[in-house]
């Protein structure tokens, strides 16, 4: 099978992890020889209620029976869509009613930058120093990362670069600004949280200039910082707001939302603004409503806070410079990324899942489904302790 994924399936890097999967469920991944690996990656914070949690399964097992696939995006009312995006809307603050469903957060990102330039009139776009927003054009165009995009340019142009976190920055947002792009709190950079008030400050400017401000929240999104929506912490609201990954409980999926005024703009001049085929599909909603209304039943947002203090409680290590993020979207800094690197493959091996973060070398990633027991927390934590205590200083 490994000789197969390599030759048949295009890869992403030369090393992958290469865990073959049997089946996974609540907070563990089996391999095919019947290994139970602890998850605390939740598919990149993806499987925000585990994986194959009851609800979800049921939900898309029902729909599925129904109809799956019946027409492209916004010709026909299909129940799990609509009902999804209403019971959204009224989770949301004003302006932010109006959700058009795509199938990946980069597509719903695309999505934003078209919609902010078409309400504007204006083409500039910033975004931040060392931000991700994806890999398609458009998101590849505003990542401040240059390493990872020089080969691919040219990209779209008008794009703009501020460091997140700096009040002397703001004087970049003016008149000419279409949007001002930032992640809630930065992903890749090492989970970095905004300071002393620095959204509201960035809200604040926007609004003086007439710039829309875009917040992606397609990893800190739905209750995993303690909130529904990390800009919840931040007294910041976005025009338009860009969610994914946790939305569908593990399924494909993406969207933006904003206005219905500024939806409505998307209609004509020119008509079909934006267009996908398989956004919206009912199979996928029904995943997105069974998720949400987990979610917001359940005692899941508060715990993530809990659980929080959990992992910093037990996570003490001399190796251990800091701990970064908010909720269950955690960053362990290491001294060197040497550290990071043999921690996460070492605990590979003994059935712990750790992953690394795009732009910060010396990371380790920690963001497992919101389900994840104060057990398995302690187990993880402790099999973390004991790969640091064997590594040479």
């Amino acid at each position: 099978m490994i000789e197969d994924f390599i030759k048949y399936q295009a890869q992403t890097s030369s090393h992958p992890l290469a865990l073959e999967v049997s089946y996974a469920k609540g907070s563990y991944i089996y391999d095919t020889r019947g290994k139970a690996h602890l998850d605390f990656v939740a598919g990149v914070s993806a499987c925000s209620l585990g994986h194959c949690h009851p609800r979800v399964v049921t939900a898309v097992q029902d729909q599925a029976q129904k109809y799956m696939h019946v027409m492209v995006y916004g010709e026909y009312i299909q129940e799990p869509a609509v009902t999804y995006t209403k019971l959204l809307a009224s989770l949301l603050p004003e302006p932010l009613k109006t959700t058009y469903l795509v199938n990946s957060g980069t597509e719903a990102m695309e999505g934003a930058l078209k919609l902010a330039r078409r309400c504007t009139g204006r083409s500039q776009i910033l975004s931040a120093k060392n931000a991700y927003h994806g890999n398609t054009m458009g998101s590849l165009s505003i990542m401040g990362y240059e390493e990872r995009k020089s080969a691919f340019r040219p990209l779209i142009p008008d794009v703009g670069f501020i460091q997140f976190n700096s009040e002397g920055d703001l004087m970049s947002i003016t008149e000419k600004t279409a949007a001002v792009v930032l992640e809630t709190i930065q992903g890749g950079a090492g989970f970095i949280l905004p300071e002393n008030g620095y959204l509201k400050k960035v809200r604040d400017r926007c609004t003086a200039v007439g710039a829309m401000l875009i917040l992606d929240e397609v990893q800190p999104g739905f209750g995993r910082t303690g909130k529904l929506f990390a800009f919840e912490h931040f007294d910041c609201i976005p025009d338009i707001l860009v969610i994914g990954k946790g939305m569908a409980g593990g399924m494909p999926v993406g969207a933006f939302v904003a206005s219905h005024q500024m939806m409505q703009s998307l209609i004509e001049n020119p008509k079909l603004g934006h267009i996908t085929t398989f956004g919206g599909n009912p199979v996928i909603a029904a995943a997105c409503l069974a998720t949400l209304q987990e979610i917001t039943e359940s005692k899941l947002i508060q715990q993530s806070l809990e659980k929080e203090a959990l992992f910093r409680k037990l996570l003490q290590h001399p190796l251990i410079k800091e701990i970064r993020g908010k909720g269950l979207m955690l960053a362990l800094i290491m001294e060197k990324p040497e550290v990071a690197n043999e921690v996460i493959l070492t605990c590979a091996k003994k059935g712990l899942i750790l992953f690394w973060l795009l732009f910060e070398p010396n990371a380790i990633r920690i963001s497992p489904p919101m389900t994840i027991s104060n057990q398995e927390i302690s187990l993880g934590c402790t099999q973390i302790l004991e790969v640091l205590d064997g590594i040479k200083q």
